[in-house]
């Protein structure tokens, strides 16, 4: 009879071993694919999927949206804002006569999301410098070029702001990407062109204003000679209505009324000049 001998420590080590250290590799391979595999999109934000084995860039789907995916861990997603954004640009232009002008401006843009791919595609994820910022220096260029200082510093700069605005959408027409508003924040003038103009608009508006003091004054003087005008053709026919006869009635109405008074003695002595009676006499 044989007698089995129990096995030692070492070979169950090495047993253990054989059987557990697969299975953790294992564990981590998963995990490892797990994660390569799984993608979440945050808010405002789409996913542009590329496929390494397959044809590249998705252009003909619509983009990752937001939250979890899974992707198989060969291919990549590249992630793109779809919120608005915004995009400030300072610029140097030139107006109708030759003088440079600085120009302060805002555009607020958005990728068109169904488009994200293609966008991807032909622009890559650096499509603002490429082509949104090179727009909107071509635009106020073409724009500010059409107009004088004097107009950029008073009276145009709403027209400007909608001009660059429709310039930039049409060259942005084609580019997968969404002009909302463009917003002319400043523009500077030379020191010297500006200290002209205001000095201009100052000698305007006191000239104005001298034209509405004398005009006002020729109004008033106008309406002083036919108040006057009025005044003496009304005498003048008042005092052709007149007679001797009315004279004389009118004076002994006002005796008469007179001699009712309380605080009046009323003494006729003879007749006055015109046959009106002389009245003397007193409390």
């Amino acid at each position: 009879m044989r007698i089995k001998s129990k096995p030692n420590l070492l070979e169950m080590k090495k047993e253990f071993n054989f059987k557990i250290i697969p299975t953790v590799i294992g564990v981590i391979l998963l995990l490892i694919f797990f994660i390569k595999s799984t993608i979440t999109i945050g808010s405002g934000e789409a996913g542009v999927l590329y496929r390494t084995f397959d044809g590249g860039v998705v252009t003909d789907e619509p983009p990752l949206g937001e939250g979890f995916h899974l992707v198989a861990p060969w291919n990549d997603v590249f992630i793109y804002e779809v919120r608005q954004q915004e995009l400030s640009e300072q610029m140097q232009v030139l107006s109708s006569n030759g003088l440079e002008i600085k120009l302060d401006a805002t555009a607020w843009f958005h990728p068109q999301y169904e488009n994200t791919g293609k966008l991807h595609k032909e622009k890559g994820e650096n499509y603002i410098e490429r082509v949104i910022r090179p727009a909107i220096r071509s635009a106020a260029r073409s724009v500010v070029g059409r107009y004088t200082p004097e107009q950029l510093y008073s009276t145009k700069r709403d027209a400007i702001q909608d001009e660059i605005f429709t310039e930039t959408k049409k060259i942005l027409a084609n580019q997968y990407v969404q002009l909302n508003e463009v917003l002319v924040r400043d523009v500077t003038l030379p020191s010297t062109i500006k200290t002209a103009i205001e000095t201009k608009l100052k000698q305007e508006q006191e000239s104005l204003e001298y034209e509405f003091r004398l005009e006002k004054a020729q109004k008033e003087a106008e309406r002083q000679r036919i108040e006057a005008e009025g005044k003496a053709k009304a005498n003048q026919i008042l005092s052709a209505s007149l007679t001797d006869k009315i004279l004389q009635e009118k004076g002994i109405q006002a005796t008469l009324e007179l001699s009712k008074s309380q605080n009046t003695k009323v003494i006729v002595i003879g007749s006055g000049k015109d046959g009106m009676p002389i009245i003397l006499g007193n409390q």
